[in-house]
């Protein structure tokens, strides 16, 4: 390869991300959505905050059981066709959200939108580790979870506002119009491998995608390995901890325990967003620069799980309001620990499945985005008369406090790999 073609090549790589990070905000606006409309479905529908829970965890469900095939998808079918159909099944769901008539119908909707949104991160994960360095890749990731959560950020008081004007069922209905025309960029702009670039040179594209797929042998390597396994149950413990409070609770527990009108609530899970963002990044960069997965792990999950415990225990379960906004953004920033599983989970496994390893850990995540809030969802519903509004939001954070405190200790049990592939040293 010359040197202009490898400058071209470099250039694309950026296009391909940025298009993909673009499908990426999407995913994070669903993912967030759920809990600032929470009146307006349960007003619509007239559903308990139980159905409510399952209706949001839908999603997550969705997204959970799809991870290994998305992660088989990503490399076996490749990227591009694989994202292009998954965003394009979202916006079909989203629209069918907004257009529900009835709550079985929203389900369905909920359902398209997280079997659709569950390929985006495992495929850009893909695209990272062909067209990015190995010792870029935590920071590549980070910064991506950095402008994916950035859907996340309207899933909040924008959304909010958004509702206001234009109803919610409108604002979901454009969403999913936005996400087909998404589709169709991802479909014009990706390219699952540098040689591809290269159409003229088909020996050496099929030659790359040989030597990129993987066997039954393979995945089941990433099954097996024991090294898989920690960042998968931190990820559960950090990820549907934070989702339970900032894409589910969160704006509740703001208006019945501190009286905050839906508009303003929303400004306090924002804040754990905004340090998720930042976080991911820096985590990323400090990894990287470091040389070190595991330390930047123990130090990011203990921070971590000290903000939940102050949520549970500071005055009765119900902290200064002064200190919530700091508190709200070093919990999300902290949260950040589980962008490094990913990184792991590739280098402890085959080169050859990248996707399907993340993947395997994705569903981690997801299994708690969907457990956790469900759990108290049904703790809500069964107490909810007869506690007080404080009590109650203390006895049900309690779950997620014990989910932090379970994945905290499996950091300890992660394989440090020196930000390298050592696959290869458990044979």
């Amino acid at each position: 390869m010359n040197k202009t073609t490898s400058k071209t090549t470099n250039n694309y790589r950026w296009l391909i991300w940025g298009i993909m990070v673009l499908s990426y905000i999407v995913v994070f606006f669903h993912r967030m959505a759920a809990g600032v409309v929470k009146d307006d479905l349960i007003q619509s529908f007239n559903i308990s905050a139980t159905t409510f829970a399952n209706l949001g965890a839908t999603y997550f469900y969705a997204y959970m059981l799809m991870q290994i095939p998305a992660g088989i998808l990503a490399d076996t079918l490749g990227a591009r066709k694989t994202v292009t159909a998954g965003t394009l099944l979202a916006g079909v769901g989203s629209i069918l959200f907004g257009f529900a008539p009835t709550v079985t119908v929203s389900f369905l909707g909920r359902l398209l939108v997280g079997m659709g949104v569950s390929v985006v991160f495992v495929c850009i994960l893909k695209i990272l580790s062909v067209w990015f360095r190995p010792e870029e890749f935590s920071t590549m990731s980070g910064i991506t979870s950095f402008i994916g959560n950035m859907g996340g950020l309207l899933a909040q008081t924008p959304l909010a506002l958004m509702v206001a004007v234009f109803t919610w069922r409108n604002t979901f209905m454009a969403i999913g119009l936005a996400s087909i025309l998404i589709a169709v960029l991802c479909y014009l702009v990706i390219r699952d491998y540098p040689a591809d670039m290269q159409p003229q040179d088909n020996s050496a594209v099929s030659q790359q995608k040989k030597a990129d797929k993987p066997s039954a042998k393979t995945f089941l390597q990433v099954i097996t390995n024991k090294h898989t396994w920690p960042g998968f149950f931190l990820f559960a413990g950090f990820f549907g901890a934070y989702i339970a409070f900032s894409g589910t609770w969160g704006v509740s527990y703001m208006m019945d325990v501190y009286g905050l009108s839906k508009s303003n609530a929303a400004n306090y899970p924002m804040a754990a967003t905004l340090g998720l963002m930042v976080g991911s990044i820096l985590i990323g960069v400090i990894s990287d620069r470091s040389k070190s997965r595991k330390k930047p792990m123990i130090v990011f999950g203990l921070c971590y799980l000290a903000t939940w415990a102050i949520l549970v225990f500071s005055n009765g379960g119900k902290p200064p309001i002064e200190i919530l906004y700091p508190l709200f953004f070093a919990m999300g920033f902290f949260c950040a620990t589980f962008i490094l599983t990913f990184a792991v989970a590739k280098e402890v496994n085959n080169p050859e499945t990248a996707g399907v390893s993340t993947a395997t850990v994705n569903t981690g995540g997801f299994l708690g985005a969907a457990l956790l809030p469900a759990l108290m969802g049904m703790y809500i519903d069964g107490a909810g008369q007869t506690l007080p509004a404080v009590t109650l939001y203390q006895n049900a954070f309690m779950y997620c406090l014990i989910a932090v405190v379970i994945a905290t200790i499996s950091i300890f049990l992660i394989k440090e790999t020196g930000c390298r592939n050592i696959w290869h040293n458990f044979d």
